[in-house]
């Protein structure tokens, strides 16, 4: 339910673009508290973009973005999982220490982590399969393990907010069944964004859709038909193969006036 009190983050007819060029229209969004919203929409149509500007990477061109996550010293505000391709795997960095940086913004430049900080890390990679690897090198995993580390690293601060950008890209299957099912855990005590082109998985697991192409259009329901994609200027074709829904992504050209 959409009450003030509920609200985290708020976009009221925001522009967002770089270089002169628009990339999101007139967009007006809201995140509240147990939000499970899944973004799709095609290449290009500013989904990257859309969670730059919840982040705070990107600055509005017009409208305003409204922050109403509470400030605490024990939780964090937003955590975020970024495409693995944005990473930079020649950084000479520990899988342990890359966990552990999740906490950054809850210490002093100088401080060392705490034991309940380290335990906590510890918990979480072995929760997620990653223990054994806690002291190689963040560059030298596979895809699949780098998600695995990543997300540790997003949720170790209890955020608000949890975004995430093509989670299941480099993951193995056993894992994206895992991962589903840990976000509707999690979806118990933050709020979820997931951007990912699979409409067809995220649609089991998330609450509302929400498409994305250079404007925003809002569904409140989990399930989305062609017809309404269509509607919505958003080219994703949805073939349905019994009771699971799958995409192709149709060509799209897209000119932003």
């Amino acid at each position: 339910m959409q009450t003030s009190e509920n609200i985290l983050i708020e976009l009221v007819d925001v522009d967002a673009g770089y270089n002169g060029k628009a990339v999101l229209t007139s967009v007006n969004f809201k995140i509240c508290k147990h939000d499970f919203i899944g973004v799709i929409g095609p290449n290009g149509g500013g989904k990257t973009t859309l969670v730059k500007v919840i982040l705070g990477l990107l600055k509005t061109k017009k409208g305003k973005l409204l922050n109403h996550l509470q400030t605490s010293e024990n939780d964090g505000q937003i955590g975020y999982l970024p495409q693995i391709n944005n990473i930079d795997r020649t950084f000479p960095i520990s899988v342990k220490d890359v966990v552990l940086s999740g906490f950054m913004k809850q210490r002093g430049m100088f401080q060392r982590f705490s034991r309940l900080q380290t335990e906590k890390a510890n918990s979480l990679m072995e929760e997620m399969g990653v223990s054994h690897l806690a002291k190689k090198p963040f560059g030298e995993l596979s895809g699949g393990q780098m998600q695995r580390t990543l997300l540790c690293r997003s949720i170790i601060s209890s955020p608000q907010l949890l975004i995430l950008d093509e989670p299941n890209t480099f993951v193995d299957n056993k894992f994206e069944g895992e991962l589903y099912e840990k976000l509707r855990e999690l979806n118990k005590t933050m709020a979820i964004v997931i951007v990912s082109h699979d409409v067809g998985m995220i649609s089991s697991y998330v609450k509302t859709i929400a498409c994305v192409n250079n404007k925003l259009h809002y569904h409140k329901s989990n399930i989305i038909t062609e017809s309404q994609l269509k509607d919505y200027n958003c080219p994703i074709q949805l073939i349905t193969h019994g009771h699971i829904p799958h995409t192709v992504l149709d060509i799209h050209e897209h000119k932003h006036d």
